[in-house]
């Protein structure tokens, strides 16, 4: 991580972990509790809109950043950075990724006070966003949805009912924030 940081650097450091989530009208199906031998009942669509959800998480502090974008690829990518960058221009921010093609991508110009730190590839369980996503995916589990407005309102609900404690609860893995602690101080 120390590496990521330029030397020149006077800003706080603020790790966060980065990913996108879609989000679409066919139904997420979970587990439901029945009476042994029944299979449970649950009243689904199939409909193929989406979008994007990009997430971001300081596991040390509990910040977030849950903005929703329709597609996923590098020019949605930039604007992403773009505006993350405005909103956090105040701390050099190191976001941990993993290897999509949005995140690698030879066009994404990075904000100088923005640094990509790559997870090994195909390792999505060393990224400590995907049990947001996963404890999200349990709130939004056998919804319907009309249209793809209702739902992204539903995910913005959802996502705003989330504290600062209970992300760094989900996220906040001891060995990174000890290490994020031991750079910092």
């Amino acid at each position: 991580m120390r590496d990521a940081v330029p030397t020149t650097n006077d800003r706080p450091l603020r790790r966060w972990s980065q990913d996108e989530s879609r989000w679409g009208l066919m139904t997420l199906r979970r587990r439901r509790i029945t009476v042994r031998g029944v299979k449970p009942v649950g009243r689904i669509q199939h409909q193929y809109a989406n979008s994007w959800c990009f997430g971001c998480v300081a596991p040390a502090t509990g910040e977030s950043y849950f903005p929703i974008l329709p597609k996923l690829d590098a020019a949605t990518m930039q604007i992403f950075l773009d505006h993350f960058a405005v909103c956090h221009r105040d701390t050099f921010n190191l976001l941990v990724v993993d290897r999509s093609g949005a995140h690698t991508a030879k066009t994404l110009r990075i904000p100088e006070h923005i640094a990509l730190l790559f997870l090994p590839a195909r390792s999505p369980e060393l990224n400590p966003i995907e049990r947001v996503w996963e404890d999200v995916r349990k709130e939004m589990a056998w919804k319907r949805f009309a249209h793809l407005d209702c739902l992204e309102d539903e995910l913005e609900a959802v996502l705003a009912t989330y504290t600062t404690e209970r992300l760094q609860s989900l996220s906040g893995y001891p060995y990174l924030v000890d290490a994020e602690l031991a750079i910092t101080s």
